[in-house]
């Protein structure tokens, strides 16, 4: 069967994926799974916390997004992104001058997030027809702060930050703007350009840990809705999502209208779910606005059932497919 463009079905990673990985060892104590952003281990000291990601949707800003991604991962563990590796794949007619703005793009963001960029390999091959980065985040995490999901329970609150559709609404703008000028405002493509300022959560996910958070997932393909599926899945509990609380920028609801995509399904990093016990929620809440991060409470765990609640309807929410972006992408 012929794959779909965005990344391989939930069901397929089980059943090809994760079966295969069969050797394990003693030092890792969190694996590959559904709604899992990152592995952690154990090696002695603090614990190493790691997590890879590529960068294939865009053309744009292609640096910048690769540091941020991957540090994004990390930052749901409530990890300090350390080191960073970059493997960045050119297709033949790539310039130096194409290299040199990834590279710059790539130093501001790290420097931005606080992470060395530590090594990684760099070549021109006809494998690829576009460029194509894929970075790995290493990070520690005090042994204290890693946590299961055991304490998890029905009431707890799901927040989440900012606002949807983030890394999607920017990529759009950014890869369409000339069809998008036909029906927006420069202001508001600028905008929309402009989010990619938000793109990292690295700031709330160190804010958090310290709020008795006890499950961070970064929102990225499948947008939120793929994200609070993962969640269920991660967390083995339901989740009802509040549809009419869900934080939306205007002129991201105007591309997905243009478009004609659905903004829940749209790529997000830059925004965090969080799951938190009722009793904590409004001060993580409070400690993300002193800090300059919106926040919202967008649902809460439940005994079963993954599902958005739209007044008093409530629709189960599907397992993730293709990512919005790439069906805009393709039209």
């Amino acid at each position: 069967m012929e794959l779909e463009i965005g990344k391989v079905p939930n069901e397929l990673l089980e059943k090809i994926v994760f079966s295969n990985i069969t050797y394990k060892r003693d030092e890792v104590l969190a694996r590959p799974g559904i709604g899992e952003d990152t592995g952690v281990m154990d090696l002695g000291g603090e614990l190493c916390v790691v997590s890879t990601d590529p960068i294939t949707g865009a053309t744009k800003g292609l640096g910048a997004l690769a540091i941020h991604v991957s540090c994004n991962d990390a930052a749901t563990r409530g990890a300090e992104p350390v080191g960073i590796l970059l493997t960045i794949l050119c297709p033949p007619g790539t310039t130096e001058e194409d290299l040199e703005l990834i590279m710059k793009d790539a130093g501001r963001a790290a420097g931005e997030a606080r992470v060395e960029i530590i090594g990684g390999h760099t070549e021109v091959t006809d494998a690829v027809t576009r460029i194509v980065i894929s970075s790995t985040v290493i990070a520690r995490m005090k042994r204290e702060h890693f946590k299961g999901y055991q304490g998890i329970s029905s009431g707890d609150k799901v927040v989440l930050t900012k606002w949807i559709g983030l890394e999607g609404t920017h990529i759009l703008a950014s890869e369409l703007g000339a069809r998008l000028k036909e029906h927006i405002t420069q202001e508001e493509l600028n905008e929309a350009k402009e989010l990619s300022q938000y793109i990292s959560v690295v700031r709330e996910g160190l804010l958090a840990k310290n709020h008795g958070v006890l499950y961070m997932h970064d929102v990225t393909e499948g947008g939120i809705y793929g994200a609070i599926w993962e969640t269920g899945e991660a967390t083995g509990k339901g989740v009802t999502l509040y549809e009419e609380k869900l934080p939306i920028k205007d002129v991201t609801k105007k591309i997905c209208h243009i478009l004609e995509i659905d903004p829940r399904k749209l790529i997000s990093s830059g925004s965090m779910i969080m799951v938190v016990p009722e009793r904590n929620a409004d001060a993580l809440l409070r400690d993300l606005d002193k800090n300059g991060v919106k926040a919202t409470i967008v649902g809460e765990i439940t005994h079963r059932g993954i599902e958005s609640a739209i007044g008093d309807r409530k629709v189960p929410i599907p397992p993730p497919g293709s990512d919005e972006l790439y069906r805009a992408l393709q039209l």
